[in-house]
C-alpha cells in the first residue's frame, strides 16, 4: 500500500471520528421518532387469595395465565430483547430481531425465580430483573441472592430498583444514596458488572430525577404508561403492566395498542 493510501486512511479516520463527536449525544427527536418496542411489566406472580383486593389483582399474575402469555408470545414469534439491545436500537438504530418484546420483573419476588424463570427457559426467553435490595435473602417470599446470581450468570439483565421501594419524587437529602447509591453498588458486587438500568417504584418519576440517575451512571430507565419526557426519553422509557386476569385476547391487543 502507498503512503498516499494510508495517509489518506488516518486522514479520513480522525476526520470521521471528529463528526462523531462533533455530533454529541443523539437529539431527543430521533429516539422518540423511533417505533416503539413492547416492555411487558411483571409482579407477583400466584394465585389470587380470597383476601387479594380488586387493585391487588391487577398486579397479581395467576401462573397459569403466565404460561399462557409466555406461549402466545412464542407461538405468535416473538424473540425477547435485553436492554443492550434497546439501547442500541434507540440511539443507534441498530437492528433488532423480528417481532421484539421485553420481559422486565420488579420487587425481587420469589415467584419470578420459581414460576416465571423456568416457563422462560422453554422457549429461549431472557428478562430484565429489577431488584430492590431490601428483599434480597428474605425467604419465602423474595429471592435469595444465590438466585439473582444465578438469573444473571443465566444471561438475564439485573436492574436497579431502589433499597425499598422509595417513590423517587419524594428524595431529599440522603435518599439518593441511600435508595440508589448503595444498592447499585450492591448488585454490582453480586454481578462483577455495572448496573446501567433502574426502574422507577409505582412508575413514578420527575424531571429533576433525570440528571441524578445520569449523574449516578444509568444510562436508560424505566418508568410504566406515561408519556416519555421530551427531553430525555431514554430515562422514561415505557413498559405496561400486564394485568392479572387478563384473556389472550386482552392481553395481544394491549401489546398492538399501547406500543406505536
Amino acid at each position: 500500500m502507498s503512503k498516499k493510501l494510508i495517509v489518506f486512511g488516518i486522514v479520513t479516520f480522525v476526520l470521521a471520528t471528529s463528526a462523531a463527536k462533533a455530533q454529541g449525544p443523539v437529539p431527543p427527536s430521533v429516539i422518540l421518532g423511533r417505533k416503539e418496542v413492547p416492555i411487558l411489566c411483571y409482579h407477583q406472580i400466584r394465585d389470587w387469595k380470597p383476601t387479594d383486593s380488586k387493585v391487588s389483582k391487577d398486579y397479581i399474575m395467576p401462573p397459569a395465565d403466565l404460561k399462557a402469555e409466555l406461549k402466545m408470545l412464542h407461538d405468535s414469534g416473538y424473540h425477547t430483547i435485553l436492554p443492550d439491545q434497546l439501547y442500541a436500537y434507540l440511539t443507534k438504530g441498530a437492528a433488532l430481531p423480528s417481532k421484539p418484546i421485553m420481559l422486565t420483573f420488579d420487587d425481587t419476588d420469589e415467584d419470578q425465580f420459581a414460576v416465571a424463570w423456568p416457563e422462560m427457559k422453554k422457549y429461549g426467553f431472557r428478562g430484565v430483573f429489577f431488584i430492590m435490595t431490601i428483599s434480597l435473602n428474605k425467604l419465602p417470599h423474595y429471592m435469595t441472592v444465590a438466585q439473582v446470581k444465578e438469573l444473571y450468570a443465566a444471561g438475564n439483565v439485573l436492574g436497579s430498583h431502589t433499597w425499598d421501594h422509595h417513590n423517587v419524587k419524594k428524595y431529599q437529602g440522603k435518599d439518593w444514596e441511600i435508595q440508589i447509591d448503595k444498592p447499585t453498588k450492591q448488585l454490582e458486587a453480586i454481578t462483577g458488572t455495572k448496573i446501567n438500568y433502574f426502574a422507577y417504584p409505582f412508575g413514578l418519576w420527575n424531571p429533576q430525577a433525570l440528571p441524578e440517575l445520569r449523574k449516578r451512571g444509568f444510562i436508560m430507565a424505566f418508568q410504566l404508561a406515561d408519556k416519555m419526557d421530551r427531553n430525555d426519553p431514554l430515562m422514561t422509557v415505557r413498559r405496561i403492566i400486564v394485568g392479572g386476569g387478563w384473556s389472550l385476547k386482552t392481553f395481544d391487543a394491549a401489546i398492538k395498542r399501547d406500543f406505536h
